[in-house]
């Protein structure tokens, strides 16, 4: 079985991905800031040219799985953005390209985030992309830059649209949500609630990685999604189901984003084709998994 190279392996879910390569019997080296469930884990800064040939050259990997990167939209720091996303990303391929042997298989986590608002219905991989912050500037970027290494690697780009799970930090907006029940809080302050989202399951997501990776595909953008959109306030309303309670919702003009993408559902067609497989467990279940583990955290 493969050796796999995969950074961002302290990340969330770089968590699950480690589980699901060792489940298949691969040795995983991961590349985290902190300690992970890998095989061997390896620290290093990805914007760091010298460190990560260093480790790419110990590791020698049979697939790559790139997931690390700044992936919170409210980040302060915009330039990290670039230089984590962008150039950490080239500064990996470089150091894959010198290899004796490149990887046969080299799958590089990108975003929905970089189609922006298109204004239609359901978005596919042929769509202009047009993003509207620089987490989703940065993916794009990223993007462009990796396909000019196509002739030289098997990369595929993955598009994951929204997902979410247990673990994922209080910083985004449905481990937000879930926590303010499984706390018991009365009120939460939020955005706009009248956004729709394609959401996941962070497992469903990695088992669609799993996928590409067994897959030939080569050189290819591959939506990661669903299928389907539901809007915040259902999300709110099938906590309300879980947690047996309603919730006083407060807007706060604060958390209110003026790029706001108002739909984004994606059409996971073509990697349906490459996999046979595309996320399938209903939020409510993912939602009740976040609130049991929050609640066992808190000990109610």
């Amino acid at each position: 079985m493969p050796t796999v190279l995969l950074t961002g392996a302290s990340g969330f879910t770089g968590h699950y991905m480690i589980q699901a390569l060792q489940q298949q019997g691969c040795t995983v080296i991961g590349l985290g800031s902190a300690a992970t469930q890998a095989d061997e884990t390896l620290a290093c800064d990805l914007t760091d040219a010298a460190s990560v040939a260093k480790a790419v050259a110990h590791a020698r990997p049979d697939w790559v799985v790139h997931l690390a990167a700044l992936s919170f939209v409210g980040h302060a720091d915009q330039e990290a953005f670039y230089r984590v996303n962008v150039f950490g990303t080239q500064n990996l391929l470089e150091a894959l390209a010198n290899l004796p042997t490149p990887p046969p298989r080299v799958l590089i986590a990108s975003s929905a985030n970089i189609y922006g608002s298109p204004g239609i219905e359901v978005i596919d991989e042929r769509i202009c992309p047009a993003p509207v912050n620089h987490y989703g500037f940065s993916k794009l970027a990223m993007e462009h830059m990796s396909a000019t290494w196509f002739e030289r690697m098997p990369i595929v780009l993955a598009r994951p649209f929204n997902y979410t799970g247990p673990g994922q930090d209080e910083r985004f907006l449905i481990p937000k949500i879930v926590s303010h029940f499984a706390a018991g809080k009365s009120t939460i302050e939020l955005g706009n609630i009248d956004v729709s989202r394609d959401f996941s399951d962070v497992r469903d997501v990695v088992g669609a990685y799993m996928g590409l990776l067994r897959s030939p595909a080569s050189g290819l953008r591959v939506n990661v999604c669903s299928g389907r959109a539901i809007a915040l306030r259902e999300v709110i309303s099938l906590m309300e189901d879980i947690a047996g309670y309603r919730i006083d919702v407060q807007v706060n003009p604060a958390f209110v984003r003026t790029n706001e993408i108002k739909v984004l559902r994606g059409e996971n067609d073509l990697l349906k084709e490459l996999t046979g497989q595309v996320p399938q467990r209903s939020l409510k279940s993912t939602l009740k998994d976040m609130y049991d583990t929050l609640r066992s955290v808190h000990g109610k």
